[in-house]
């Protein structure tokens, strides 16, 4: 029966070094770290990152207003780029409020609208013409993004602890190895008799 590989470094005797223990404690470590404790700093990223954008959203939904409004005015403003990747162009817009007065502002209108087409814009509270507000979608994503780029990020600082650590461990062993050469070297060699 075959022992394990990794297994001679917890068992006593006299080739076990204070290094192999170290490394050995070390590989368990990582183990639980990686298995437990990424996924746990992820999923506590990615928990205020929900709650942070959803307090975001419930703000924006409070501030922004959508009004169904007639493009009145041309599209010839550069481009810019709205949420879900479509662009859009500020154009002159006018619409009727609930108490029958009629308005005209720029806001910005999807890049396909043409004189006369009705489309939805969204003014702040000072009625400036501004971005929808994030919707759930937008919500769900920047919490999936924020939760996996922390649990990459615990796993990359995990396996670099461990990578120094294995490094110093070598390096201390190297250190016994030689020292232990050095005292057993002259008898195997002869070289003082």
């Amino acid at each position: 029966m075959r022992t394990p590989m990794h297994a001679w470094r917890r068992r006593r005797g006299p080739l076990r070094r204070r290094s192999d223990v170290v490394e050995a404690w070390t590989v368990l470590v990582v183990a639980v770290l990686l298995l437990v404790g990424a996924p746990l700093a992820g999923t506590a990223a990615a928990r205020w990152a929900h709650d942070e954008a959803r307090s975001l959203s419930a703000e924006q939904r409070a501030e922004r207003h959508r009004v169904r409004a007639e493009v009145v005015g041309g599209n010839d403003s550069l481009p810019s780029v709205r949420p879900g990747g479509q662009h859009a162009y500020r154009a002159t817009v006018r619409w009727t409020e609930p108490d029958g007065t009629t308005r005209t502002a720029t806001a910005r209108v999807p890049a396909d609208s043409r004189r006369g087409d009705s489309v939805d814009v969204w003014f702040d509270r000072q009625g400036r013409s501004v971005l929808p507000p994030v919707d759930d979608t937008a919500v769900w994503e920047h919490t999936l993004t924020i939760g996996s780029c922390a649990t990459g990020g615990a796993v990359a600082v995990v396996l670099f602890g461990h990578l120094l650590v294995r490094r110093v461990a070598l390096r201390r062993r190297m250190a016994e190895w030689d020292r232990a050469w050095a005292r057993i070297e002259p008898e195997w060699t002869h070289r003082n008799a």
